[in-house]
């Protein structure tokens, strides 16, 4: 499937049909799965739907035991060896953003 070419609200509705389809293959109904994961039917109709809360999302994955498919859904990111190098092995903690830069004596007027 290809993602890149798809809208937010049509990758959320083919990850609710993934959702309804998992609980179909494990022979559930919504009452089963609802009842399982400590969420409302009403939660796992929306999320059926397209629609829902992240943290509704791996409470169905831990209930279908795929949350190891994380790594897959949201890899770790590279470092490169350059950057790490650069960086002398320290993790970074923020981003910077884009800065403008200033001279000294530089004001703002108002």
């Amino acid at each position: 499937m290809n993602y890149n070419s798809m809208s937010d609200k049509a990758i959320a509705g083919a990850m609710g049909q993934r959702i309804r389809a998992w609980r179909l293959r494990n022979n559930q109904t919504q009452q089963q799965l609802a009842d399982a994961t400590g969420l409302s039917v009403n939660v796992i109709k929306s999320l059926e739907a397209g629609k829902g809360k992240l943290s509704s999302v791996i409470a169905v994955l831990r209930e279908f035991r795929l949350l190891d498919d994380l790594d897959a859904f949201v890899r770790e990111p590279d470092i490169s060896p350059l950057q790490l190098a650069k960086r002398q092995g320290k993790v970074r903690q923020r981003a910077s953003g884009s800065r403008g830069k200033r001279t000294h004596g530089d004001t703002d007027t108002w």
